[in-house]
Formats: C-alpha cells, structure tokens, sequence
C-alpha cells in the first residue's frame, strides 16, 4: 500500500515537491507522485522535473486547461480512481493551485487524510482564486504545516486546532538552498555582462495582465525604470498572449527591456540572485527573493506572504505608477531592504516534514493493529 500520495499540478507545486519526495524516500516512507497535468507545457514540465531532480510522476492525469470549474472538476473526475486504485493512508497537496483543493476534496469524502504544506498564508482577497483554494483546502486539511508563524492565528481565527498546525519552514527555500550552487550565470543567460548590472520583472496574475489599462499602465512603467537600469522579462505564455490580444507589443521594443522566453528553474535562480532589484506578482519569487537577499517590489495590492514585507525584503507597491517608481528610485539608489531570512528558512523543512509523518503513519499504523 502506498503510504502517501503527493500530488502536483503547476509549475509553483514543482520546486515545493521537491524537496519533499527526497525527505520522504530518506524517511523510508512509500511515496507516489501523481502529476494533474493543470499545467500542460510539456517542454516546461520535463525542464522542471529535469532542474529539480523530481522522479518523473507515477501518475499523470493530463487534465490540461480549462475555467477553474471545468478544470477542478475534470481534476476531481480522473483523481478519484486513482484514490480507489492506490489506497493511500494520506494524499499530500502543496501551495494554492485548482489540483490543490480538487484532490484534496476527493481525498477528505473519501475519508482519506489530507496533509496541506504550505498552509495558513492569507491574502484576504476573496477575489483571488488562490485564496479560495486556500482556504477550502485548510478546512478540509488533517495536517496542515506553515512556513510562518503568524499562519498560526490566520488558521486559529478559522476554527481549526492548533494539534494539526506545524510550523516546520518553507520548502521552497530547501528547493533554493539546494539549488543555488547549479544556477545559471545570469552571463550564461543573457548571452553578456550587463556592466550597470539589471532588474528582473515578471507579470502572469490575471488581475494584471487581463485588463488593457492595467497591463498597459504597468508596462509603461517598467519601461520608464528601464530607461535607467536594463530589465529582463522572462515572458509568461498567458502574458504574452495578453500583450499581442491588447495590441501593447510596441512596449516590449522599448529601450533597456530585454525580453526572453520562459526560463528554466535554475536559469531564473541565477537571474534573480545576482539582480539589482526584482518587480513581480508572483508568491513564490516574492519568498526566493528574501531568501537570497534581494530587494523586491510586488506589484499587487496584497501578499498572502507578509513575512517577505515584514521580516524579508518584500515591498508592496500594487499598480499606482509613482508609488513603483518612487520604490524603484529608493531600490535603485539606496539599495533597498536589507531584511533578514525567516526562522526556519534555513533548507531543512521537509526534513522536518518527513519526521512528523513518519511519527503520524506509525501512530495510524499502531492504532490499526
């Protein structure tokens, strides 16, 4: 019997089920890995798993994309049988994406446990799919471990029992930890040096790069602060497609930005480690940038990671053009947020993972026999 099945579906669940899979196998707990296929960009996925070093999944359910209910439910649909097939004693669901809560819900009415990592991180904004998923997938959840304290009291605030709740650090920055020796030279990359060095900006949040104002806007932006420091723009696929539906092409033929194509893990390490100042609306890079050290402005109105503002080097600007630019200036000029690095983000969280299970499935199995 399967003791615990691991379950991925987007590119963000990759780098936090990493490390993971190692420290179970070092646990000596049996471990499956089932891949939803909501993120369907083969050539990415396998660079993914190739970087990262994750077994190639035992299980692939090739959901594709589809709205967040027809692709939840088609998620739920090809989970279930797999559930029934394998028996696990748990399901092990990572971060905020649809493949989350949908096999978490199959899991929990199928009275199978559900282990959350990454749970307790809020936003308070309903409007967020993410948020929602969340949520659910806390409530629902028999193990929930946190990369921050305060996700303590997010979780106590919604009922749920402090005797599920560990805090046991962040598994993206084991991913990191692990890493960084093998990035990619940001020279590799780019094909050159960059004597007054460069800024890296990504940008794939619907509430960013569906609406034209706001796409637009931000754009121009970018373009004003590029005109003083080189910025790199690995193009998401959705943002890209936006940007040509929109008719803001123009924008990305401005001086100083330096389109590319969507990067490998370790080729976007290397860029972020050694960049002046990063600009995103990404979560995780928001994390990754804290951990090595470089200052960070998040073009959204709210973090569901407030550690990265309060302890890290995380500043929140939202979409206003001068509070950006003004935030760029202080970045550019002073160097920005030195911050400090968050307990336990020290590269050994799912080790701890891995303890904990390893004591919960001995206990399960003892109270079986």
């Amino acid at each position: 019997m399967t003791d615990i099945l691991c379950v991925v579906g987007a590119r963000p669940n990759f780098m936090k089920i990493a490390p993971v899979m190692t420290a179970l196998a070092g646990a000596g707990i049996h471990a499956k890995l089932v891949h939803t296929g909501q993120h369907y960009d083969a050539a990415m996925n396998d660079r993914f798993f190739t970087d990262l070093g994750i077994p190639y999944p035992d299980i692939n359910l090739e959901v594709g994309s589809g709205s967040h209910a027809v692709q939840t439910a088609e998620i739920m649909r090809r989970f279930e049988p797999v559930l029934e097939q394998e028996q696990p004693a748990a399901i092990l669901v990572v971060g905020d994406v649809n493949s989350t809560i949908a096999c978490a819900l199959v899991a929990a009415k199928r009275g199978v446990a559900v282990i959350h990592v990454e749970a307790g991180l809020r936003s308070y904004d309903r409007s967020m799919p993410e948020e929602i998923n969340r949520v659910l997938t806390d409530q629902i959840s028999d193990l929930l471990f946190i990369t921050e304290k305060d996700a303590h009291k997010n979780l106590a605030r919604e009922g749920i029992a402090a005797a599920r709740v560990h805090f046991v650090g962040n598994v993206m920055i084991d991913t990191l930890h692990h890493n960084l020796p093998r990035a990619v030279p940001a020279a590799v990359t780019l094909g050159e040096t960059l004597p007054q060095g460069y800024g890296v900006l990504t940008l794939h949040r619907p509430s960013n790069v569906d609406d034209v104002d706001i796409l637009g806007n931000l754009l121009e932006t970018v373009a004003m602060i590029a005109a003083d420091l080189p910025l790199v723009f690995p193009l998401h696929p959705r943002t890209r497609a936006s940007i040509d539906r929109l008719g803001l092409t123009a924008w990305l033929d401005r001086p100083g930005i330096r389109v590319l194509p969507p990067l490998g893990y370790l080729e976007m390490l290397g860029l972020m480690k050694d960049a002046r100042i990063v600009l995103t609306d990404s979560g995780g890079i928001q994390e990754e940038t804290t951990a090595l050290g470089v200052p960070c402005l998040t073009l959204r109105h709210n973090t569901e990671r407030p550690i990265t503002v309060d302890e890290g080097t995380n500043t929140i600007v939202g979409t206003d053009r001068k509070q950006i630019l003004v935030a760029a200036e202080e970045v550019l000029n002073g160097g920005g947020k030195a911050g400090r690095i968050p307990d336990y983000w020290d590269g050994r969280a799912a080790i701890r993972i891995a303890a904990i299970l390893s004591q919960w499935l001995d206990a399960r199995h003892y109270a079986v026999a």
